[in-house]
């Protein structure tokens, strides 16, 4: 700024070139505030543009990934359901087996005892008419004899 003592006419009052001139320093500064605010505000919205941008990329991807998930768990889903069919229908054979198992074994023990049974009384039976046969066969040797 020029020095305002010496500009002061005789009235005491500053000159019209003088106040111009003062008043263009101060409008250029405004002036370059106003741009520069300009500037920043364009790139706010070239910034606010671009995250708008990628955002809708971001929320298209989200829809596109949800879609992908929902039709892997459809794909999945029947899978798990026969796996868990199959399973319930193990686990049904199992407990129907164990007492089958038991029972089965049970009658192979008496099916043993009774075959045991059974060759013993043969055996007996054996021996029985092998001594009939004994005593026959010397009744016969006797009665001719006399």
């Amino acid at each position: 700024m020029k020095n305002m003592g010496s500009n002061i006419g005789s009235s005491g009052r500053l000159s019209t070139e003088e106040i111009n001139e003062e008043e263009e320093i101060p409008r250029l500064d405004i002036s370059k505030f106003q741009a520069r605010e300009e500037e920043i505000e364009r790139k706010k919205m070239e910034v606010r543009e671009k995250v708008e941008l990628q955002l809708g990329r971001a929320e298209e991807e989200t829809r596109r990934l949800t879609h992908i998930w929902e039709e892997l768990e459809v794909l999945a889903d029947p899978l798990r359901k026969d796996v868990a069919i199959a399973r319930k229908k193990i686990d049904m054979a199992n407990k129907e087996l164990k007492p089958l198992g038991q029972s089965c074994q049970k009658k192979e023990k008496e099916y043993k005892e009774a075959l045991e049974a059974f060759n013993e009384k043969n055996r007996e039976k054996a021996q029985l008419v092998a001594t009939l046969m004994e005593v026959l066969f010397q009744n016969l040797i006797s009665t001719a004899a006399d």
